[in-house]
């Protein structure tokens, strides 16, 4: 899929996405960092438009990862699917505060035999979708493997985490209450957002990748801003009373000895 594609209408984000529950939630802001929009607003905003961010999505064989890819991306849903053979992905971009931003969903083989091969994809996430089932207690206790197996080909400081709970549908109110508790301890201990949804329905499956775009443009804003605001060798950096002028820079003048 090309960058340059137009964006569908339904992919606009223009303001943060609310989050699933505040019991495991990144972080309880009702809209994006102030710095944030303000480099949207200013166009400065680096390459975050120009690159693909790479989210791996990861759990047990049959967890329902597939699924939940195709219900976003394509808006299907195939019970009868066939299980992922390695790795496999979907492209979705977005347009976020005026900004192009583009998501590549890398959907990983749950079986034992395919994990060496998937965790070579590892590499380079800068988000982590873990997957289970509500209605399988040990698929969420896998999660925290699945997790570990992730971070050996990632910093953990620099990866956003996702807790992802499918098949809601499947199960009565009573069964999700008492395997929502155990989620929710989870998520918190791996300092990730937790979401339950349908794939079958659709249920929160849109509400979810949305908050995921919004959360990873954030943070890829965020460290632009980083970047650009930490003094480079042989540039000046200008401080002004408006912040706006704090990340702007200018090349120091080469000695004529140098030119």
């Amino acid at each position: 899929m090309s960058l340059l594609a137009p964006v569908r209408r339904d992919r606009v984000i223009a303001e943060l996405p609310p989050c699933f529950t505040k019991e495991a939630a990144l972080h309880s802001r009702t809209s994006f960092h102030p710095k944030v929009v303000g480099m949207c607003q200013a166009q400065r905003t680096g390459t975050v438009g120009f690159k693909i961010s790479k989210i791996i999505v990861v759990g047990d064989l049959s967890v329902g990862k597939t699924c939940l890819i195709n219900r976003f991306c394509k808006d299907t849903f195939d019970k009868n699917y066939k299980a992922t053979i390695g790795v496999d992905f979907e492209m979705e971009r977005f347009e976020v505060l005026g900004v192009p931003f583009s998501l590549q969903l890398w959907d990983t083989a749950g079986q034992e035999r395919f994990k060496c091969i998937a965790s070579t994809y590892y590499r380079g996430a800068q988000a982590i979708i873990l997957v289970f089932d509500v209605n399988d207690v040990t698929s969420l206790d896998h999660t925290r493997q699945w997790l570990a197996d992730a971070l050996k080909e990632n910093d953990p400081a620099g990866v956003i985490l996702f807790l992802v709970g499918t098949k809601k549908d499947l199960s009565s109110p009573a069964q999700y209450n008492l395997i929502e508790k155990d989620a929710l301890k989870v998520a918190k201990e791996m300092q990730a957002e937790y979401w339950a949804v349908s794939s079958l329905t659709g249920e929160n499956v849109r509400e979810f990748f949305f908050r995921v775009a919004a959360q990873t443009f954030e943070g890829s804003v965020m460290a632009e801003l980083e970047k650009s605001s930490a003094r480079r060798i042989g540039d000046i950096v200008r401080i002004a009373s408006d912040e706006r002028d704090l990340y702007l820079t200018e090349k120091r003048r080469r000695a004529k000895c140098c030119q």
